[in-house]
């Protein structure tokens, strides 16, 4: 008996009679609609349509599949720009023009193109989940082609040669055959050999975060910020200048002009560190805010999953997520039309659970199979909570389950001081666990450096207060020697140009270097006020002036 629709509401759509799992897909309407079994009671089950359900009638047939939401992973994703349920955007507009049509199909690899394969195994050879069948040059990486999970037995054919994504490279003696691409469901996350603790640090090039607020490969960090506090210049910075091998960027219920200026940068930026298109080591996962929140809601899990794909590579993958708000949202409006009970502010009771079980994919791991491959994924979400109030649910659940938090300050951004951090709402979990890369890497002070600038910014906090009360005539010389340095420290070394072409990105050893010279310059001043000297007859002038042109590279 064919299952026809009975109720739509929005992007849910039930259907009876229908049995399937739970998040199987099925083909919904007269256009055949991509959607997924989201809640199954008795024959009738709930989906979301990851498509618009406008015109849509009671009574179309809607047809069961049988597979989950997967991404298809294999040579050919390195400089794609994919929607949130992994079509390719570029051929989906020479197919349908500007407006994706509904009930639009697109594999995520192009079928057509040829991939010259070098066999590194031989017939005969014993492979399981994760060994190495060959590899591919592509475009920043040489790509390993590996054997899927759950997949092992013998090799019983495998050559080198020039092969579509689509064709067998070889086979097993048990008839299973091979090939460069696989699909891996993205709600599952995919399997490791081992995980373990990082002691690499995921250098950003912003001085504030790898001196101050530092994460670890493998960790994770949420960066809260109201409107206007430069998240989205801050991911995507990230993105451009991060030592990570390869980033995945999810532009998640963000506005159009965003990813526009992202899609439109990202092909002119040339990566600092190899010379080559910044594209070359991305892929772009686009699912903006005039798009279905059924596919939203996914786009997150894709991109995790494009990120753990090549992670298993043995690559650092960067994650960004613009924003993990942009996809609570999607969560709330979806549970909303499931007549779900709410939780605080209308969000799902699950929405904490939701995180974890999202941030948890992050990690250093130990790659399956042979040669043994160490990778990592590095989360990276930004939070856009309402009116700035970090009270508020998603930022809460955010900061349970994530190892660092990077808080924008409104009025930091108000001041053009970039990128806005609050030194004293942030934090990182991660500072102990990578102090000795930086003071082997930077500086061998690295951790006392960090920890006297902070002592210091907190001083000058507590000294503004005082100040404002009893007015900063009442201050002490060695008050107001803290409160000039430490304005030397926010303006010169936590300041950074994003424009500048050499303030824009800043090495451990820079960073150190600013830093340093900037604590040398107080602990200075502290000597010259003990030998007598009076702070008005202390020039700091020269001091700012030296680091300034130590910052923008410009010789003394």
């Amino acid at each position: 008996m064919t299952a026809r629709i009975i109720r739509i509401a929005g992007s849910l759509v039930e259907a009876a009679p229908l049995h399937g799992a739970l998040y199987e897909m099925a083909l919904v309407g007269e256009r055949r609609l991509l959607g997924e079994v989201i809640k199954q009671r008795g024959d009738v089950a709930t989906l979301q349509v990851y498509e618009s359900t406008t015109g849509m009638a009671v009574g179309e047939p809607v047809e069961h599949t049988g597979v989950s939401l997967t991404a298809q992973l294999g040579p050919g994703l390195l400089g794609a720009v994919l929607d949130g349920i992994g079509r390719p955007l570029e051929r989906v507009a020479e197919a349908t023009g500007d407006f994706i049509a509904p009930g639009t199909r697109a594999d995520t690899l192009d079928a057509a193109r040829l991939w010259a394969f070098t066999a590194t195994r031989a017939v005969g050879d014993v492979v399981g989940p994760g060994d190495e069948l060959g590899t591919v040059d592509e475009r920043a990486i040489t790509h390993r082609v590996l054997v899927p999970p759950g997949v092992r037995g013998t090799v019983a054919a495998l050559s080198s040669g020039a092969y579509t994504v689509s064709a067998p490279i070889g086979a097993l003696t048990d008839g299973t055959s091979l090939f460069l691409a696989h699909r891996w469901p993205v709600r599952v996350p995919r399997p490791v050999g081992e995980r373990f603790a990082s002691s690499r640090p995921f250098v950003t090039g912003q001085r504030v975060f790898d001196l101050f607020f530092p994460v670890a490969e493998g960790g994770s960090a949420a960066v809260p910020g109201g409107f206007g506090t430069g998240k989205t210049i801050i991911e995507q910075s990230l993105a451009k200048f991060s030592e990570a091998d390869v980033v995945v960027y999810v532009g998640c219920g963000e506005r159009g002009n965003e990813m526009t200026d992202v899609l439109t940068e990202f092909p002119l930026l040339v990566d600092p560190r190899t010379g080559r298109p910044v594209m070359d080591r991305a892929v772009l996962i686009v699912n903006t805010s005039n798009m279905p929140v059924a596919a939203r809601e996914a786009s997150i899990y894709m991109g995790v999953t494009v990120a753990e794909f090549f992670r298993d590579q043995g690559n650092r993958v960067a994650l960004m997520i613009d924003s993990t708000s942009r996809w609570a949202e999607a969560l709330r409006e979806m549970a909303a039309r499931q007549q779900e009970m709410p939780g605080e502010e209308g969000y799902p009771t699950y929405l904490a659970s939701r995180l974890g079980q999202f941030f948890e994919r992050a990690g250093r791991v130990r790659a399956l199979g042979t040669p043994v491959r160490d990778g990592a994924v590095t989360i990276i979400g930004a939070i856009s909570p309402p009116g700035g109030d970090f009270s508020e649910p998603v930022t809460q659940a955010s900061l349970r389950v994530a190892g660092a938090m990077w808080a924008l300050d409104a009025s930091l951004a108000h001041q053009r001081h970039y990128p806005a951090v609050d030194w004293e709402s942030s934090f990182s979990l991660y500072a102990d666990q990578v102090a000795p890369w930086f003071a082997a890497n930077a500086g061998e002070a690295w951790a006392e450096t960090r920890a006297d600038l902070l002592g210091l910014l907190q001083k000058e906090r507590e000294l503004r207060d005082i100040a404002s009360l009893v007015g900063p005539d009442a201050l002490e010389d060695h008050d107001h020697l803290v409160m000039d340095v430490a304005a030397i420290v926010r303006e010169v070394v936590l300041r950074q140009n994003a424009y500048h072409p050499h303030d824009a990105i800043s090495s451990p050893t820079q960073t150190y270097t600013l830093a340093r010279a900037a604590l040398d310059a107080y602990r200075d001043g502290e000597r010259a006020l003990a030998a007598g000297t009076l702070f008005n007859q202390l020039d700091l002038n020269p001091v700012r002036r030296a680091l300034v042109a130590l910052r923008d590279g410009v010789a003394p």
